[in-house]
């Protein structure tokens, strides 16, 4: 009975200091990229994946436009643009946007929409 209660706390601490975490190692919020633009950054990607529908004026069923950088800081702001895109909502057609181009668009939301 001695043998099972020494084993059973010789468990107990080896488990209790191999789940130690340090917090040091963990990155909960990436570092944003502050360079981010609109003119430089945004745009392109805007243009390449978007303005099938969202041109302006906005076809194929399209709610608006996103031909400038108004219209693109309010999409994001007001219409859930980037829920959309991580959500593979949008674009409905082609290729969904990369996770390089979804972090650039939330990095450029974070920059405070540098145009």
């Amino acid at each position: 009975m001695k043998k099972f209660i020494y084993l059973s706390i010789l468990l107990l601490l080896f488990i209790m200091t191999s789940c130690s975490s340090n917090s040091e190692e963990v990155i909960v919020n990436p570092p944003v990229n502050n360079n981010i633009t609109y003119t430089a950054n945004v745009k392109t990607i805007i243009d390449s994946n978007c303005l099938n529908c969202h041109t302006s004026p906005p076809v194929n069923g399209a709610p608006m436009s996103l031909t400038t950088f108004l219209s693109v800081r309010d999409a994001v702001t007001g219409r859930g643009l980037i829920n959309r895109v991580e959500n593979g909502t949008m674009p409905p057609a082609g290729n969904p946007l990369t996770s390089t181009q979804v972090q650039t668009i939330k990095d450029w939301e974070a920059g405070g929409f540098k145009e």
